[in-house]
Formats: C-alpha cells, sequence, structure tokens
C-alpha cells in the first residue's frame, strides 16, 4: 500500500555519483533542496545498494539534474552489475568525483552528514558550486507511477487527459 501511494508522487530524476575503484552512481528520486542558510541538499540510498559502501565514505558527490530526453542515462544509473560509466561520457572533478557531461544541472556538494532512517540513509551535502544549461524552459526528467516522463506528459496522465 505506501509503495503504491508514493507512485502518485512525481519526482525529479537525479544521477548521484562519488569518487571510488571503480566509480559509484545511481539514480535517484528522493534529491530535494533543504536549507538556503546554510545552503543544503539531500538525498537518500538504501544500505543495501551496490553503490552505498563508496557513498557512506565519500567526502564529495556529485548531483545531476537530468534532461527530459536521458531516460537511457537515467536506467543506466539504476541497473546493478553492469560498469555504468561505460557508456556516458564524464570527467573527474573535485576530489576525482565524476562529473556526467551533458546534464541539464550539476552540483559538486561536500557531504556534511548522514542521518540513517529505516533501511536507508539520508545524506545531506553542502553544494560548493554548481552548472546548469542556460535554457531555463529545458524540461527534466521526472518519475511517476513507475515511469520516466517529461513534465507536460506527467501532467497529461496516463491516458492523455488531467490524470484523474
Amino acid at each position: 500500500m505506501f509503495r503504491r501511494l508514493l507512485r502518485r508522487h512525481a519526482a525529479g530524476v537525479v544521477v548521484v555519483t562519488a569518487a571510488g575503484d571503480p566509480p559509484a552512481g545511481f539514480t535517484a528520486t528522493s534529491f530535494t533542496s533543504v536549507s538556503l542558510e546554510p545552503p543544503l541538499v539531500s538525498f537518500a540510498l538504501a544500505r543495501t545498494a551496490s553503490t552505498w559502501r563508496t557513498v557512506k565514505t565519500a567526502p564529495t558527490v556529485a548531483v545531476h539534474v537530468l534532461h527530459s530526453d536521458q531516460e537511457e542515462l537515467a536506467r543506466t544509473f539504476a541497473t546493478s552489475g553492469i560498469d555504468r560509466f561505460a557508456a556516458h561520457r564524464w570527467r573527474p572533478g573535485p576530489d576525482g568525483v565524476p562529473l556526467l557531461e551533458g546534464v541539464l544541472a550539476r552540483l559538486v556538494c561536500r557531504v556534511h552528514r548522514r542521518i540513517p532512517a529505516g533501511d536507508h540513509t539520508i545524506v545531506l551535502a553542502t553544494p560548493l558550486f554548481g552548472e546548469y544549461d542556460p535554457d531555463e524552459h529545458a524540461p527534466p526528467l521526472v518519475y511517476h507511477a513507475g515511469r520516466y516522463l517529461t513534465p507536460d506528459a506527467a501532467a497529461a496522465g496516463p491516458a492523455g487527459g488531467d490524470g484523474r
């Protein structure tokens, strides 16, 4: 019931990366702004996730907000047991954190605190710097009801209606 209820909530899609050997990255819909003063953002990660081993000690992470046409990138970083970085352009950033190319926006953050919460850990992070697509109307990738969508498609609902 809880999972079915949460599927009704549309969320932006990000890929979080951290330096490691190999580098780690995962798709998340739990990213949010927490505070403006001081600047803080957060995301949550299951402690059973393959990337947790790297993220739990990473001093720096990068959060990549995806364009509406980057569903393949989101699916790649949501897949376990593969080299998630092989098919996508990236470069090393501060502390070696992987920076994915061609995203809608990117924040490089210093991890501030990790807070256990149920079967996940909430990671609070302080943005150090960011970059973004100059087109402020470029649509982000959205996840809703188990599907990746553009914001317009999410608003239209599954049958192209008003979603009710």
